[in-house]
C-alpha cells in the first residue's frame, strides 16, 4: 500500500484506492487542516468531507468528480472556510449535525443525528455522534468489503495520541464516553483513522492509551 496519509499544506494529494472507493486526502490552510475527496468507483460520485478551506485547492480535488454532497464534521470555522464557494461551485448538498448546523456558513439542507446513513455513490457511511469537542461533531465510518477494513473520519473528535481539544470536564467525559462506546468498542484494531489535522492513526495503535488519556484529562 504507497498511501501513508501524510500530506502538506500545498503538496499532492495521498490517494488510497479501495474496493469500491477512492479517499484522496490534502491539507489546506495555515491550520493544516485534513479534506476528504470519497469517490464511489461504480458511479463516479464524490462526497467530500469537511471544505475547510482554498477552494481552488478542493476544486482541484474534486476534478471531474461528481460531487453530490459535503459532509461537516462540526462548527468550528477552520472547517468550513470553503463551504460557501465550493457548495455553489458544485451544487453538492450539506450535510451536519443538527447541534452544529447554526455554526456553518450556509445552510444545512440535510441535518444528521447518530446512527443515521450518508450514502456516496453505491457506498454507505455510518453517522456516528460523538459528543464533547462541540456539541454536534460527528464521525463517519466506512466498512469496506471483503478484506478492504472499517475506515472513520473522526473530524477533531479522535488524532494520534488523544481525543480533541475539549474545555471542561464534563465535555471531555463525555467525548472519552463516546469514543470508548461508539467507536473503539465495535471496530477493530485494524480501522483506520483520518483525523481533521495531521497524520492517520489506527484504533489498534490508539487503544493502549485510552486509560492514559483518561487519567491526564485531555
Amino acid at each position: 500500500m504507497s498511501y501513508t496519509g501524510d500530506v502538506e499544506v500545498g503538496g499532492p494529494a495521498d490517494v488510497r484506492e479501495l474496493p469500491g472507493l477512492t479517499i484522496s486526502k490534502v491539507a489546506v490552510s495555515e491550520m493544516s487542516n485534513n479534506a476528504y475527496l470519497l469517490r464511489c468507483t461504480a458511479t463516479g460520485q464524490a462526497l467530500l468531507v469537511d471544505a475547510a478551506a482554498e477552494p481552488e485547492t478542493l476544486r482541484a480535488l474534486v476534478g471531474d468528480a461528481d460531487l453530490r454532497t459535503v459532509v461537516t464534521t462540526h462548527g468550528h470555522w477552520d472547517h468550513h472556510r470553503a463551504l460557501p464557494d465550493v457548495v455553489s461551485t458544485t451544487g453538492a448538498q450539506t450535510v451536519a449535525h443538527a447541534a452544529d448546523a447554526g455554526d456553518l456558513p450556509v445552510p444545512v439542507d440535510r441535518t444528521v443525528a447518530h446512527g443515521d446513513t450518508v450514502a456516496v455513490g453505491e457506498q454507505v457511511l455510518e453517522v456516528v455522534h460523538l459528543r464533547g469537542h462541540t456539541p454536534g461533531s460527528i464521525a463517519l465510518v466506512w466498512r469496506g468489503p471483503d478484506d478492504a477494513g472499517t475506515h472513520v473520519f473522526t473530524g477533531d473528535s479522535l488524532f494520534p495520541g488523544g481525543p480533541g481539544r475539549t474545555t471542561n470536564p464534563a465535555d471531555f467525559g463525555s467525548l472519552m464516553d463516546d469514543l470508548e462506546e461508539r467507536v473503539f468498542a465495535p471496530m477493530d484494531d485494524a480501522t483506520w483513522v483520518y483525523p481533521g489535522h495531521g497524520k492517520d492513526t489506527t484504533l489498534g495503535t490508539e487503544r493502549p492509551h485510552l486509560g492514559e488519556w483518561r487519567d491526564r484529562g485531555w
